[in-house]
């Protein structure tokens, strides 16, 4: 072997000695990255399944138990004999009545709170505490809403146990949660739309009605229809500003009381006078409440992935 051969693999040897540990290091930190990942996926994997049972688990064990009066009679008709019989026409009404009324003054005051807060607002501690305040709002027990409307709606106002009673206070209920939705909608429209809008010459309020709000409206869409499922299925609020336990006749005017599923149900199991018969009748309530609310959420993922194929 030539001297300049012989050295040549006198320095190259010493590289291989180096290098196989290196990579030795890097394949079982690989292995360990890999092992991680799979418990991760299967954790939550886990999870999911463990989500989708437990939801599968609560509608069978109430679908089990209302088949035996659901039909279309049970839908469409007035109760009947101490409501041992008959439908619950007049709740789902109610429902519909409460959830109508609250929505339409929470979707209108929410987003425009929201729209201020985000394009009119100086951005400062007093938005900052308005935010903190709207949040806070949000995880207050309903009950302390039911009270509230019971002090100012139906004795203050004099508006009596009611469906505007009901209406309001409910609205009261979702309103941060609308104002959080249409805010986060409102922040996820880029800022080039604002600033092209501006440099056209358009008005701040001709910019957020043309340029923002219809690229936000999916968003707030979806927060207010997320806003119905809850408000469909409170009771403590309507319990103490609308709802009765029995009513021959369906209401007639925004100031009457009202029959409403959660209500029903409630009352069903809690003050029925024949818990036997009704028992059955209270879970098929339950199960078109169920039924409500869970085409409700779906319409709100509908409504996303609409905008989403649109964009």
């Amino acid at each position: 072997m030539k001297p300049a051969e012989s050295s040549k693999s006198n320095l190259i040897a010493p590289v291989h000695r180096l290098a196989r540990p290196t990579i030795r290091s890097r394949m079982s930190v690989l292995h360990r990255r890999k092992a991680r990942q799979a418990v991760m996926f299967g954790l939550t994997g886990a999870s999911l399944v463990l989500t989708i049972g437990f939801l599968t688990l609560l509608l069978g064990f109430v679908a089990q138990r209302a088949l035996p009066v659901m039909s279309w009679e049970f839908i469409s008709q007035m109760p009947r004999r101490g409501m041992t019989e008959g439908g619950i026409l007049p709740a789902i009404l109610g429902t519909v009545y409460l959830v109508a009324g609250s929505v339409s003054v929470a979707s209108i005051l929410g987003t425009a709170t929201a729209i201020y807060l985000t394009e009119y607002a100086q951005q400062g501690p007093i938005v900052k505490f308005i935010r903190a305040g709207v949040n806070n709002l949000a995880g207050v027990p309903s009950v302390v809403f039911g009270l509230f409307g019971l002090a100012v709606f139906v004795k203050l106002f004099g508006l009596g146990v009611s469906i505007l009673s009901g209406s309001l206070t409910l609205a009261v209920v979702i309103l941060p949660t609308i104002i959080r939705s249409a805010e986060e909608a409102l922040l996820a429209v880029p800022k080039s739309y604002r600033e092209a809008s501006l440099a056209l010459g358009a008005t701040e309020w001709q910019t957020v009605r043309y340029a923002v709000l219809p690229s936000a409206i999916p968003g707030i869409l979806t927060g207010c229809i997320l806003a119905v499922s809850r408000a469909a299925g409170e009771t403590a609020p309507i319990m103490l500003t609308a709802a009765t336990f029995f009513t021959a006749r369906l209401p007639q005017s925004m100031l009457d009381e009202v029959q409403a599923l959660a209500y029903h149900i409630f009352a069903l199991v809690t003050e029925g006078t024949h818990p036997e018969a009704q028992k059955s009748i209270a879970f098929g309530a339950a199960f078109v409440l169920l039924a409500i609310v869970i085409l409700l959420n779906l319409s709100a993922i509908i409504v996303r992935a609409q905008h989403g194929k649109k964009e």
